[in-house]
C-alpha cells in the first residue's frame, strides 16, 4: 500500500515575547483534507487517478488488493473509497461485502463495459454509484464531490444540527425521495439508486407531466464541465425503470415522449 498527501507549510505565528497573540490566536484552524482511497490491482489505473485526485486537492491512499485495503479502511477510514471489481485474492464485490458489515463508508465502483450484472449486485449491496471504464478523471470527481455532499448532509442530519436547512422529502403518489438521505422509495419498498439516478429521477418528480428533455436532466445530474452524451441519459432512464419494476413489475411511471425526453407520472 502506498499513501500519499499534500503536503502544507505552517504560517507565521505571534511571539508571545514582545506581547503579540500566542499561536493558537493567530493561526487560522488548519483545513481537514478529504481522502480517497484507491483499491484497483492495476498500478497504472491507481497513479493516473491519484494524480488527478491530488490535483483537485484531495489526499489519496492506494492499495492493490481487497484484503490489505480492508484492514486499512476499517482502522483509519477514508471520506471516499473507489473499488475496482476485478480483483486477485478479494474482488470489489467481496471487500464492499466485508465493509459493509462494520461501515457504511461512501464507494464508488470501477467496471467494465460487460460488468453490468455485478455493477446491480454492487448497488443492492450497497455501492453509491458506479463509473465504467474507460471513464473520464472530470467525471469521476463530480461523482465524487456528489457523493462527498450528500454524505456531509446526511451526517448532519443524523446529528440533527442544522435540521431547518436540510430539502425536504418529495412524495408523488407511491415515490417517496429524501434528497438529504438519498433514499427512495417505491410503495413503501427501498430501491437502490446512484447518484446520478438520484438526481433524475428527483428533476422529473420534482416537475411531474412536465416533459424534460436529455439537456436538461443532463444539467440536473452533471456538473457544468463534465461532458457526457445525451444517449447516457437513455441509458440511466432504463435502468431506473428495471430498478423499479424490481419492486414493482407493472411500474410505468416514467414515461418517454419520443423526439422530446422524459417526464413522470404520479397517477
Amino acid at each position: 500500500m502506498v499513501e500519499s498527501t499534500a503536503s502544507s507549510t505552517p504560517g507565521p505565528a505571534g511571539s508571545p515575547a514582545t506581547g503579540g497573540p500566542s499561536p493558537e490566536e493567530t493561526l487560522p484552524a488548519p483545513v481537514r483534507q478529504q481522502s480517497i482511497a484507491l483499491v484497483d490491482d492495476d498500478r497504472n489505473i491507481l497513479t493516473t487517478v491519484s494524480i488527478g485526485l491530488q490535483a483537485e486537492g484531495f489526499a489519496t491512499r492506494l492499495y492493490t488488493d481487497g484484503e490489505t485495503a480492508l484492514k486499512a479502511l476499517l482502522e483509519n477510514p477514508p471520506d471516499l473509497a473507489i473499488f475496482d471489481i476485478k480483483m486477485p485474492r478479494m474482488d470489489g464485490l467481496h471487500l464492499l461485502q466485508a465493509l459493509r458489515e462494520q461501515s457504511s463508508l461512501p464507494v464508488i465502483f470501477l467496471t467494465s463495459k460487460d460488468e453490468e450484472p455485478d455493477e446491480a449486485l454492487g448497488l443492492a449491496m450497497g455501492a453509491d454509484d458506479y463509473i465504467t471504464k474507460p471513464f473520464s478523471q472530470r467525471l469521476l470527481i463530480a461523482r465524487i464531490r456528489a457523493i462527498l455532499r450528500r454524505s456531509e448532509l446526511a451526517k448532519t442530519s443524523s446529528e440533527e444540527t442544522v435540521q431547518e436547512n436540510l430539502p425536504d422529502p418529495v412524495t408523488r403518489g407511491r415515490l417517496s425521495l429524501d434528497p438529504a438521505r438519498h433514499q427512495v422509495t417505491w410503495n413503501g419498498e427501498p430501491v437502490s439508486l446512484t447518484v446520478t439516478e438520484f438526481l433524475i429521477l428527483e428533476a422529473l418528480a420534482l416537475r411531474p407531466g412536465v416533459v424534460k428533455s436529455r439537456n436538461q436532466l443532463m444539467d440536473a445530474a452533471y456538473s457544468e464541465d463534465v461532458y457526457v452524451d445525451d444517449r447516457t441519459i437513455d441509458s440511466h432512464i432504463k435502468r431506473l425503470r428495471r430498478k423499479f419494476r424490481g419492486v414493482d413489475p407493472e411500474f410505468s411511471a416514467i414515461d418517454t415522449l419520443y423526439g422530446a425526453g422524459y417526464s413522470f407520472t404520479d397517477g
